[in-house]
C-alpha cells in the first residue's frame, strides 16, 4: 500500500442465528494466567496485584486466550481514567471518560478482542491490519495494539482525541495509529481489514464498514435487536458474503456521526 499512514503518536440481511441463538462457548483452554510487572513508582497505584486478580477474573469468566490475557495484564487501565477514578479502574464496570463517553468495561474489552481472533483470517495468519471505531480514551486501543499486527483507531471528538494521543504517547505502541474523523464513514485509506470493532452501537451497521473488511474478517460491534435493545453482533466476511451471528446483550453509547 502506498498511501501515507497516519501519524501515531445496512441493516444486515436476515440470518440463521438471531436474538434467541445462544451465547457461543469458548473453545480454547484457559492458558495459565501471566503474571503482571509492577506499575512503576511515583504512579499513585501501584496497580500489578489488582491487575492480576483482574486477568483472573477474566480467566475465570471463560476468557481463554493466552494473548488477551496477557494484553489485558499489561495495560494499566489507571493510566486511562480520571484520577477520582483510580481505585474503580480494575473493577469489571465501565467509567465515565468526559464528552458524555465511557470506556468500556475489562471483560467487553477482552470479550470483543477474542472474538476478533476468531475471524478465519486470523486463525490462519494472525490477527493482521483492524480498525476500531471510537477511541475514546486510547484503553482498548491500546490492548488491541499488543494483540494485531497494526491498529487504525477513529475518534470523532476532538478533545477525545487528543486524551488519547495523550495516554498512549508513553506506551509507544507505534503500530497504533490515531486518526481524527467520522467513524461511520470507516478509514478507507486502511482497508482492507482483518477485523474491524466499533464501540458504539448505532440502528444498523454502515455499509462502508462490511466493504472495508476483507474477505476472511470479522467485524464484532454492538448493534440494536428488534426489540430496540442492543446485542452483540459477529459478521464474518466470506466469498459467499456476509455471514452474521448475534450474542449477548451489552450496552454500549450510541453511534453518531460527524466530528466535533
Amino acid at each position: 500500500m502506498n498511501q501515507r499512514r497516519p501519524g501515531f503518536p445496512a441493516r444486515l440481511p436476515s440470518a440463521s442465528s438471531g436474538p434467541g441463538a445462544p451465547k457461543p462457548s469458548m473453545s480454547n483452554p484457559v492458558r495459565a494466567v501471566p503474571r503482571v510487572a509492577p506499575a512503576p513508582a511515583g504512579v499513585g497505584l501501584d496497580s500489578s496485584t489488582v491487575r492480576e486478580r483482574m486477568v483472573r477474573r477474566l480467566a475465570d469468566s471463560g476468557i481463554g486466550s493466552a494473548s488477551v490475557l496477557a494484553a489485558m495484564g499489561a495495560i494499566e487501565r489507571h493510566r486511562f481514567v480520571d484520577s477520582a477514578l483510580v481505585n474503580q479502574a480494575y473493577e469489571d464496570t465501565s467509567l465515565p471518560i468526559g464528552l458524555g463517553q465511557t470506556i468500556s468495561k475489562p471483560s467487553i474489552v477482552a470479550r470483543m478482542a477474542e472474538l476478533l481472533l476468531g475471524a478465519p483470517v486470523a486463525k490462519t495468519e494472525g490477527l493482521g491490519r483492524i480498525l476500531e471505531i471510537g477511541t475514546g480514551c486510547g484503553y482498548q486501543a491500546a490492548v488491541l495494539g499488543r494483540i494485531a499486527k497494526e491498529v487504525y483507531t477513529i475518534e470523532r471528538l476532538r478533545a477525545l482525541h487528543e486524551k488519547a494521543r495523550d495516554n498512549l504517547r508513553p506506551l509507544r505502541l507505534t503500530n497504533v495509529h490515531l486518526i481524527l474523523g467520522d467513524g461511520m464513514l470507516g478509514y478507507p485509506k486502511g482497508a482492507p481489514y482483518a477485523a474491524i470493532i466499533s464501540a458504539a452501537g448505532g440502528e444498523q451497521l454502515p455499509e462502508q464498514w462490511c466493504d472495508q473488511l476483507a474477505v476472511g474478517g470479522r467485524l464484532v460491534a454492538p448493534m440494536a435487536g428488534p426489540d430496540g435493545k442492543q446485542i452483540l453482533l459477529v459478521v464474518d466476511k466470506t466469498t459467499a458474503g456476509l455471514k452474521q451471528t448475534v450474542l449477548e446483550a451489552v450496552n454500549f453509547v450510541p453511534l453518531k456521526s460527524g466530528v466535533a
